[in-house]
């Protein structure tokens, strides 16, 4: 570990650390209502999270009622809650002990993937259970991630540390170069799909109906070494405390159009969050970069 971590600067981050490290370590049913508690006090002390979250849900679900939103704000942050429950057991705690609560659809169309020897490009997004899904996952698979480092050194610590372990390569999500080489090498590869990472390296495409920047990266990449193309989601049943991983081969896919493929993964993403859409990460600025001339999204 780096010595500059045990700078009393640090000392906040890691009693939260610890915290959430009793936390893990309590029966299921307590996490649940741990994270509940959680993801309320993290609403009501409010924030720039909270607005970007308000706003996100006003621009996709323009038609429900105040009250529906307001119902729906309160399950998304209370989903955000075991969300960090998750991400920390995965970090903290081996996920062999949560394993038998995982259903896993569509392994088959997986192996298939990968037997074609092209690589896969495993394509996911940011639901809820990102990170604990990704370990699941990684027990049964050997493949790579790519990944956004944290601003926060501690938590840069931890999840290098345990990403290093759980997957073959991690891989900065600048490094294109890599990706590269290893999906010609036939690795499988996971990222999330679903960032705004500015007009660079994007398309516009509609996104519940409002145009986002979407990655072209994906249909680039799959042309390169024909490689077959795998959706991921994952989501949990708070009632059963169970969890779900369900994978599907993404066909007729890349086009000739980085445009037509920008709005096919983002049809797929939405009908995907539509299932559940408290377990979306509706925190981010999904819509930061907006088509030249539109006023800006986010204060």
């Amino acid at each position: 570990m780096n010595i500059r971590l045990v700078n009393p600067k640090y000392w906040p981050a890691w009693a939260v650390i610890g915290t959430l490290k009793i936390i893990v370590h309590l029966p299921i049913y307590v996490q649940f209502k741990v994270a509940n508690i959680l993801g309320d006090l993290i609403r009501l002390i409010g924030g720039r999270r909270v607005r970007i979250a308000n706003q996100n849900l006003r621009l996709c679900f323009p038609d429900i009622s105040d009250s529906e939103h307001t119902a729906l704000l309160i399950r998304v942050f209370r989903s955000f809650g075991m969300t960090i429950v998750e991400t920390a057991y995965t970090w903290l705690r081996s996920t062999i002990d949560i394993s038998q609560r995982f259903d896993i659809s569509g392994e088959e169309l997986l192996r298939a993937a990968i037997d074609e020897g092209r690589g896969v490009l495993l394509v996911g997004a940011h639901f809820g259970v990102l990170d604990i899904a990704g370990a699941i996952l990684a027990d049964k698979y050997d493949y790579d991630c790519i990944y956004r480092k944290s601003r926060n050194p501690v938590v840069e610590f931890l999840s290098l540390k345990k990403r290093s372990k759980l997957y073959g390569n991690v891989i900065d999500r600048s490094d294109m170069r890599k990706t590269v080489r290893l999906l010609q090498q036939g690795r499988m590869i996971w990222y999330a799909a679903d960032q705004d990472n500015g007009r660079k390296h994007s398309v516009f495409a509609p996104f519940f109906g409002i145009p986002a920047a979407t990655l072209n990266i994906t249909s680039r990449l799959a042309k390169i070494n024909d490689s077959p193309v795998v959706f991921m989601s994952h989501f949990r049943d708070e009632k059963s405390r169970r969890w779900s991983i369900n994978l599907r081969r993404i066909s007729a896919y890349p086009t000739s159009s980085d445009i037509k493929d920008a709005e096919l993964m983002n049809k797929i993403i939405e009908g995907e969050i539509r299932k559940h859409p408290e377990q979306y990460l509706w925190l981010h600025r999904r819509f930061k970069t907006m088509p030249k001339g539109e006023n800006r999204t986010y204060l």
